[in-house]
């Protein structure tokens, strides 16, 4: 049992003696501000001798004063900024089994918890979008932001009774009390901190069902639905494949994806609230061109397969990113390939690896798996390594096992690791024990080591030798040798 926070200080991952089962979370944005106040409510589970419990929390002000556990204050509040963590230590042992930790916060709409304006009748107008991943849930209110540290949400917004507010869930109730209104959503089911979303401004939406009723709908600007309407059509397509292909239905009740005019992310697979730039999820038949069309069907199928493979099964930590980011890019060519067969998709997709290939050449490449110690670290994985070469070995190895072979495995494994983390050795795993073949020494070489082969072949009498080495460009081409199985 540690005798001081400073026990914790430096420390890149949070300690497990105590871990979140529930969230219940009021938000009270201020759009003319640019800030926002909030209190959250925790239900923890101790598992092990403490007196401390250690969250994440980054530029927020924590009132101290509301800090209880049960019915204790703590003795020591200490957050170590550079960390991101916050330490409460208690003048006692914690009990062990489930307890209540609540606290107030307050904050400002920066990049993740952030402002973004629009147009209304001629007037800038505010809105507050989230974007969390990869660890900026901590930014909006105190929790465990790892993705292993999965927890249900009850969120409540309390916002302008004229706006729109969107989270994961469905609306459970609304009450109006003057010019702000309360909204209450439905409580989530397991899901990890950075796929929490929340979206408050004024939109207008169409919508439509899947053939299994779940509800999809497209939010945009006032006046801009109608170039929701491929996209629409793409994201009920896409649902209703991925449904059969995984052989799971789709975990929530509702789907929203919403255009944001400055979204910087692109798009977020926030779970049943699907983030977008403009430009990734509208479509204007006379003005946009068949490229575009092209990329949104692609972008659109992409967050939605994250709906699956990284929200229902998560990566237990982010040095498996690519079980999301590879997953999502090579069956989101495999949705618009089925939906769109004159568009030669899959040819397309050759194209998209080059620019994964050309960065894998590099001296300064890494693995598909890349070691990440830090939260700090993440964000620089987020390249064509992990999305284009990520899909293409994905690729590669459907091609080895079989389609078919392939499509009942990957359902087993969204089956057993559903609501739950999995590590890169677990698909493996998954994959040995369904179809028989040595996955793991197969794909281990492909995800462990950076570069790719290149196969010389020399004809030596009536022999034929193949040489394999690893392919490497810097400013003059250099091979070093490698295995590639």
């Amino acid at each position: 049992m540690a005798e001081s926070p400073e026990q914790f200080r430096g420390q890149s991952r949070l300690p497990r003696f105590a871990e979140p089962l529930r969230y219940d979370l009021v938000l009270r944005p201020d759009l003319a501000a640019c800030t926002f106040s909030g209190s959250a409510s925790a239900a923890v589970a101790v598992s092990a001798p403490t007196r401390f419990l250690v969250l994440n929390a980054a530029e927020l002000a924590v009132d101290r004063s509301s800090i209880r556990f049960q019915d204790w204050a703590p003795t020591e509040v200490v957050q170590f900024e550079e960390d991101e963590i916050l330490v409460l230590g208690f003048d006692r042992e914690l009990p062990l089994g489930e307890g209540v930790l609540a606290m107030d916060f307050t904050g400002t709409l920066n990049d993740q918890m952030r402002g973004s304006k629009y147009e209304y009748k001629g007037e800038a107008r505010n809105m507050a979008v989230t974007q969390f991943e990869a660890a900026d849930a901590r930014r909006c209110f105190p929790c465990w932001d790892e993705p292993a540290f999965k927890a249900k949400f009850k969120i409540t917004l309390e916002v302008p009774a004229e706006l729109v507010a969107l989270s994961n869930m469905p609306v459970v109730k609304e009450t109006v009390c003057g010019p702000l209104k309360t909204v209450y959503y439905e409580e989530s089911p397991l899901m990890s901190t950075y796929l929490v979303a929340i979206v408050v401004g004024l939109f207008d939406y169409i919508e439509s069902s899947t053939l299994e009723g779940t509800k999809v709908r497209v939010y945009t600007q006032v006046g801009k639905t109608i170039q929701g309407k491929f996209a629409l059509d793409v994201g009920v397509k896409s649902l209703d494949l991925f449904k059969d292909y995984f052989a799971t239905p789709y975990p929530l009740p509702k789907l929203d994806m919403i255009a944001i005019p400055d979204f910087a992310a692109g798009a977020m697979e926030n779970y049943g609230l699907v983030t977008y730039r403009e430009s990734a999820l509208l479509y204007d038949e006379q003005l946009s061109s068949a490229s575009n069309k092209q990329q949104v069907a692609i972008t659109v199928a992409h967050e939605l397969a994250h709906q699956w493979f990284g929200n229902l099964v998560t990566m237990e930590w982010w040095t498996h990113l690519w079980l999301n980011e590879g997953f999502a890019s090579w069956v989101s060519y495999l949705a618009v390939e089925s939906i769109f067969p004159e568009w030669n998709n899959w040819t397309q997709f050759l194209d998209e690896t080059t620019s994964g290939l050309r960065l894998d050449a590099l001296a300064e490449s890494h693995p598909i798996e890349v070691d990440v110690n830090h939260a700090s670290e993440i964000d620089a994985i987020f390249d064509s390594i992990s999305y284009d070469k990520g899909a293409s070995v994905i690729r590669m190895l459907q091609s080895y096992l079989g389609a078919e072979r392939f499509q009942k495995a990957l359902a087993s494994y969204i089956k057993k690791y559903a609501y739950s983390n999995a590590k890169t050795e677990d698909l493996w795993t998954v994959l040995e024990e369904e179809t028989g073949e040595p996955v793991k020494d197969l794909m281990t070489t492909w995800t462990k080591q950076q570069g790719y082969p290149v196969i010389y072949a020399k004809l030596n009498g009536q022999d034929l030798e193949l040489e394999q080495v690893n392919f490497c460009q810097m400013d003059h081409l250099v091979l070093a040798c490698g295995s590639f199985l």
